[in-house]
């Protein structure tokens, strides 16, 4: 009988290959909001033992080194840890923006220092080494750029305005730098030791990334998310590729498969293309604070009195939750709602449509927050029968995910996007500031429809207002 002799590289792969089951079976686990947080974590501890192996099997460098990357971890453990305790909710798709940006700028590091370390000890230089450092580089600086212009977008900084900034050639310049990168990357594989290509490609591709974003509109946000996050994956398994090291190529596809998946669910939702997504320039700011008379129509205003007498005649309240909602805190509020109308014996079910609010599944998270029941979630395909039997749809700062337009206004920027069926439920209600337009830009004629009223006001605090009403009477 023979025997098999595993070496030292066998055993790495081995644990490599069983970080990759654990990242797959925690990415499984994540598609499901009650399974999600144990998904985490099985995936977190694949990335643990990953990074153990790693530091193992470089035992060999110095302590000095070592030493280094636990300060690193130090600082960065410490640094995620005052981000998960003192950001709100309201500000987690700035810090996805964020992390998909750091992710970026850690690959572009990584590709551009180990070709600046070959080049200084003048090592030989291996062609899919060259494709992989120039692909890594272009894909982390789109992806570092991008994703601080997103940031910028999403907290509403002045520099970075939510609406779409286009000029004229702006399509063409973004393809011509990106062949200009692609072509440097060639040029890299024949001629390694020119290093002038290498820092061309970065200083092209910080700029591209920052003009890729800044023509997309805030309304489109949930899909740049996601978009960039794919490309962070990509970039780190292109650094996988540099480093010769299994477990960021297994990782870097994994994230970079499910971001681009999650990109196409996303733009079918609004039944667009990735390009229109990119190129399009949805979102102009166009708004009338305040106003409420309109040439489609009148808007009723409610009370929380009026409000509260809905609820209790209706058999089915369905909650549309939106990124105001987010915005107001309101989602204990709302439970605390769903929770005194479920006692007065009236079903209660939100309709989640998967771009609400700023990134993909936010809606999901804020109501995981506040321990709604899972099954009380509806995404759109389940929930939209069910509008023509609801008494009331309550909806909460959900702006153009209910705006009747999609069905049939071709000129409306966001035509086709399959949308919420409030309108067709008896009653509507809209928790709201104010008719300001969502993040397209356009007016949503749903508030001028006969059966439905505005309740104007902070979402937390007209929610509350209305469980006082249904507490006294």
């Amino acid at each position: 009988m023979h025997t098999i002799a595993l070496t030292s590289a066998d055993y790495l792969n081995l644990l490599y290959l069983l970080a990759a089951v654990l990242f797959i079976y925690g990415l499984k686990m994540l598609s499901k909001v009650k399974t999600a947080a144990r998904g985490n974590l099985i995936s977190a501890l694949g990335m643990l033992l990953a990074c153990a192996v790693t530091f193992v099997h470089l035992r060999g460098d110095t302590l000095a080194s070592l030493v280094w990357i636990v300060i690193a971890v130090l600082i960065g453990s410490v640094t995620g840890m005052v981000l998960a305790l003192k950001v709100p909710m309201t500000g987690m798709p700035q810090v996805v923006a964020l992390f998909n940006g750091f992710g970026g700028i850690a690959s572009l590091l990584v590709a551009s220092g180990d070709y600046a370390l070959k080049l200084g000890d003048q090592r030989p230089f291996d062609s899919h080494s060259l494709a992989a450092t120039g692909l890594a580089t272009l894909i982390g600086g789109v992806t570092f750029t991008g994703s601080l212009v997103a940031f910028g977008k999403l907290q509403g900084l002045k520099i970075t305005p939510g609406r779409p900034i286009q000029f004229p050639g702006q399509k063409m310049l973004i393809a011509l730098m990106l062949l200009a990168c692609l072509v440097l990357t060639g040029y890299l594989i024949a001629q390694p030791d020119c290093h002038v290509a290498m820092v061309v490609i970065v200083a092209l591709s910080l700029v591209l990334g920052i003009l890729l974003v800044i023509g997309i509109g805030g309304a489109d946000m949930p899909v740049v998310i996601s978009l960039l996050n794919s490309y962070s994956g990509l970039a780190a398994a292109m650094a996988g590729f540099v480093l010769g090291n299994q477990a960021l190529i297994i990782t870097g596809a994994l994230v970079g498969a499910s971001g681009i998946i999650l990109t196409n669910i996303m733009c079918k939702a609004m039944n667009r293309s990735l390009a229109n997504v990119l190129f399009g320039g949805v979102g102009v700011e166009s708004a009338t604070p305040g106003s409420t008379t309109s040439a489609t129509g009148t808007v009723r205003e409610f009370t929380a009195e009026d409000v509260a007498i809905q609820l209790e005649a209706a058999g089915l309240v369905i909650v549309v939750p939106g990124y105001g909602m987010a915005v107001a805190q309101a989602q204990h509020a709302v439970a605390d709602l769903a929770d005194l109308l479920k006692n007065h014996g009236i079903a209660v079910k939100y309709a989640i449509h998967p771009v609400a609010g700023r990134m993909p599944g936010h809606m999901n998270v804020l109501l995981a927050e506040a321990n709604v029941p899972y099954e009380e979630l509806c995404d759109l395909e389940t929930i939209n029968p069910e509008f023509e039997q609801a008494g009331v749809a309550l909806i909460i700062g959900a702006n153009d995910v209910t705006n009747p337009a999609a069905r049939y206004d071709k000129d409306s920027p966001i035509y086709g996007m399959p949308i919420l069926d409030v309108d067709k439920a008896r009653s509507v209600v809209v928790i709201k500031r104010s008719l300001n337009p969502g993040f397209a830009g356009v007016e949503n004629e749903l508030y001028y429809r006969p059966n439905c009223g505005m309740l104007f006001g902070d979402g937390k605090k007209m929610v509350t207002e209305l469980v006082t009403e249904l507490k006294e009477s």
